[in-house]
């Protein structure tokens, strides 16, 4: 998934992925790069210590019950652009 957010994987964003991947059950992780090192996806400290700029590729994979559900939740919030650039749909 690429992250196309103009600051990539950082604050906001990693507050945003932590907040959605703890809404599941399933063992959640991402890396940079598809060999890893892989994270857990519901640490903020290890999300943010990836430092993934604008532009990089993002692997998420899960584990458990609602594994694909969680993969599926966490490539449309990157595909959003965390709603916060302009992928983000206006309201009507």
């Amino acid at each position: 998934m690429l992250i196309t957010h103009e600051t990539g994987l950082h604050a906001r964003p990693s507050v945003k992925l932590t907040k959605l991947a703890k809404g599941f059950v399933a063992r959640i992780e991402l890396a940079v790069v598809e060999q890893g090192p892989w994270v857990d996806a519901k640490s903020i400290v290890k999300v943010m210590a990836t430092r993934a700029p604008q532009g990089s590729t993002l692997f998420i994979r899960a584990e458990g019950d609602d594994a694909e559900a969680a993969v599926a939740a966490l490539v449309d919030l990157v595909r959003r652009d965390f709603d916060e650039g302009a992928h983000v749909p206006a309201n009507d």
